[in-house]
């Protein structure tokens, strides 16, 4: 409460401030700012073409066509590759894991980042990890026309998931009758341990746009075809054991690991099948309604496991007691596995005019229809069609309202609105006799639960000056969790039990001010807190004990505490005749970080569960320059290199993590991309992703550069791309140039051969 007031006390301050300067400036003659109530120099990196999508406070960078000719796009979120202090925990051409990790948030939080497409929310707040990332399929990479990205929680009009940024992706609008082909082939030759082969895959893309100038009606349509074989996930290391055992040769004794490695999960053969309608009516008001659909078809074959084992026959070995090298192990954990799952978007976004105020309101609902995973138990059952289990999801998904009014009045444009959200999951588990088939399935299983937030916001953005502005704003949030609970099959008996009901509110100030310094030079100051609040994979996914029949109290928090960060951005920007030079300073501090531990409850069974951690921080440096035709005509390069410094401050539940570097997080990043003209139909270009070793691990004692680590990456791209007549374009390119081999835990991509085809009319 005392915090409350003295924020509210500052913001007090700071808007009789801003009143006063207002009425200097008036008595000054001073003209305000432009008509649309923003200042001409707004502080965006990248494209400067098309306004930005999101609201720039902030570090903001803003990608466009010029950036998009110059990457390798397998898969929509690769468009964001070179972005400064960014990265996606991408693992292979078509995987649906990949998750943003920007500045000091990591690739296993999830729920920190706020993605967008078209304005409606796809993040995947059910859980906060690698399993939670955002739904970039719904969309292919031929149909995006901007990406934007926030980095931090800045503005009042995104609730507390924004902690670590957002990320909003648009598509094409719909202008002309128009349509597109776009055709990709790729293949990765991958040699590690006993995998020496290359996986390949293609895609098929293409649309078209409907619009007639006489008429109010617009239309627009996509679908893409994807299918690709990625290399194998998983490596198996062989476990100590003792007893009779088969003599076998052909483990792999890595130095960087503790024990041999003697065998592979299958190679993952994903196909996607994406399709997109778009259906816009503009009113001769002024106001336009839009209604999107999303679909997402994607299964998954993991069915190859792979043995480097062999007996004395030369027979491989994949489940077994074996003895390699004069010692007893045994051989376990491979299985075959089947996934299939759709998925669905539907939205409907109406802008226009009401009484002098602009308004948007966007509601949408995104659902898991199917979600059907198969695993055998074994190796041997795999095989045989034997036993195994079956993971099944009763329509999980999300429904998100997002409505705001906006107006220019004199010197303030001020905006308000509304955010709400509600996350609903449910997933049953079985034993099924046929893996397969899933045949004669008996219920194991399930857990389920709901959270739902509501956030209201307002916003002052005052121009001071022609150069200068200061925005004020403050939100406040509601939060729900409801309904969560865990139901177990017990000697045959059901035992249910459920979660406590769950409620809390925030309040988030936020400040920004932002000036030009002279004829060349621009500054911008941003301060904002945020609260995010528990997802229902966070709060719910405990486990019944068995001998209790009730919720293991180790296996979940039922005092877990919504995240709470403060923040601070200050952004210099300076522009040359042809280079612009931006320095970031930025700084958070999250008190009750929420990370997920394991360890053994009372009866010596291994459980994990989310805690928060008193409190964390980082602290960063980053330095980003942008130049247009550099030295010779038709050289352009964007570069960028972060200084991260992020750390564990306090925890008490384990003293030893304190002033450790927080995991997953490195110490430096560097990203960058050249762009050269060769000639008028001609480009080619160069890529490049750098980051150092960071810990695997809380308590820093996990570090390597090998399978099973965080490492550290270098990764060289090139492409060429000819513009062969106003209507085809073909390019040839090659991720992973230097063929290095980085683990995200699992093995990142190897060089990776790329040509695609395109064909507009």
């Amino acid at each position: 409460m005392k915090r409350s007031m003295r924020t509210a006390s500052a913001l007090a301050a700071l808007f009789c401030l801003a009143a006063s300067g207002r009425a200097m400036a008036d008595d000054a003659g001073t003209p305000g700012a432009e008509a649309n109530g923003r200042l001409a120099e707004v502080l965006v990196v990248g494209q400067r073409e098309a306004p930005i999508t999101v609201v720039p406070r902030g570090l903001s960078v803003s990608l466009g066509e010029e950036q998009f000719d110059a990457i390798n796009a397998l898969n929509v979120e690769d468009l964001m590759k070179y972005a400064p202090n960014f990265f996606v925990r991408k693992r292979f051409a078509g995987d649906d894991n990949a998750v943003v990790a920007l500045r000091g948030t990591n690739t296993v939080q999830s729920a920190r980042t706020l993605v967008m497409v078209d304005g409606f929310v796809v993040s995947n707040f059910l859980g906060n990890s690698y399993s939670f990332p955002p739904k970039w399929n719904v969309v292919g990479p031929s149909e995006v026309q901007q990406f934007d990205i926030v980095y931090g929680p800045y503005s009042a009009r995104y609730g507390g998931n924004s902690m670590g940024g957002v990320v909003s992706v648009n598509t094409q609008e719909p202008v002309q009758n128009a349509g597109y082909l776009a055709l990709q082939s790729f293949a990765m030759p991958f040699e590690e341990y006993g995998i020496d082969e290359t996986f390949t895959g293609y895609s098929v893309e293409a649309g078209g746009s409907w619009k007639q100038p006489s008429s109010p009606w617009t239309v627009s349509v996509g679908a893409r075809h994807f299918d690709n074989v990625g290399q194998s996930m998983t490596y198996y290391l062989l476990t100590p054991s003792f007893g009779p055992a088969v003599p076998v040769e052909g483990a792999y004794t890595d130095p960087r690991l503790a024990r041999p490695v003697f065998g592979a999960a299958s190679p993952v053969g994903v196909v996607q099948d994406q399709f997109r309608m778009r259906v816009g009516y503009e009113f001769g008001s002024g106001w336009k309604v839009d209604g999107l659909f999303f679909g997402w078809l994607t299964d998954q074959d993991l069915t190859d496991a792979r043995t480097f084992l062999r007996d004395d026959t030369g027979q491989p070995v994949y489940n077994a007691r074996v003895n390699f090298g004069g010692n007893v192990y045994n051989a376990t954990g491979l299985t075959l596995s089947l996934v299939s799952r759709s998925e669905f978007l539907a939205g409907i976004k109406a802008t226009g005019e009401i009484a002098g105020w602009q308004m948007t309101t966007n509601l949408s609902h995104y659902w898991i229809d199917t979600q059907d995973t198969r695993t055998s138990r074994d190796y041997g059952s795999g095989i045989a069609n034997g036993g195994g289990t079956l993971s099944l999801q009763d329509d999980p998904g999300w429904w998100t309202l997002d409505t705001g009014v906006e107006r220019h009045f004199d010197r303030h444009r001020i905006a308000f609105g509304l955010n709400a959200n509600q996350y609903n999951t449910r997933q049953e588990n079985y034993d099924t006799v046929n893996w397969r088939t899933a045949g004669s399935p008996f219920f194991t299983s399930a857990t389920f639960g709901d959270t739902r937030t509501a956030g209201v916001y307002v916003e002052d953005e005052i121009s001071l000056t022609p150069s200068s502005s200061l925005t004020l704003g403050a939100r406040g949030d509601w939060w729900q969790a409801y309904n969560g609970g865990i139901s177990e099959d017990v000697t045959g008996s059901l035992i249910t039990d459920l979660y406590p009901e769950r409620d809390g509110t925030s309040f988030s100030p936020k400040i920004s001010f932002q000036t030009a310094l002279g004829e060349d030079w621009n500054m911008q100051l941003s301060l904002g807190t945020a609260t995010r609040f528990p997802t229902v994979g966070e709060l719910f996914q405990g486990r019944l004990d068995d001998i209790t029949r009730s919720i293991d109290p180790d296996s979940f928090d039922p005092n877990l505490k919504p995240e709470r960060s403060r923040d601070v951005n200050l952004i210099l920007r300076r522009n040359f005749e042809k280079v612009r030079l931006t320095t970031s300073l930025f700084y958070q501090g999250i008190e009750d970080a929420i990370f997920s531990f394991s360890g053994l409850n009372q009866y010596g069974t291994v459980v994990s569960n989310y805690k928060n951690i008193d409190s964390v921080r980082q602290l960063g440096l980053e330095l980003i320059a942008e130049a247009e035709d550099l030295f010779i005509d038709g050289l352009d390069i964007d570069l960028s290199v972060a200084r991260i410094d992020a750390r564990t401050v306090h925890n008490a539940a384990n003293p030893a993590a304190e002033d450790q570097k927080f995991p997953r997080i490195p110490d430096w990043r560097a990203n960058g991309n050249l762009r050269y003209r060769i000639a008028q139909r001609l480009k080619a270009s160069l890529g490049w992703r750098y980051a150092s070793r960071p810990n695997s691990d809380l308590l820093g004692l996990v570090r390597g550069d090998a399978y099973g680590f965080q490492s550290e990456y270098f990764l060289i791209d090139g492409r060429f791309t000819w513009t062969l007549n106003d209507a085809l374009e073909a390019s040839l390119g090659v991720d992973n140039l230097t063929n290095d081999q980085a683990y995200v835990s699992h093995p990142l991509p190897q060089r990776t051969a790329f040509a695609e085809f395109k064909m507009n009319f």
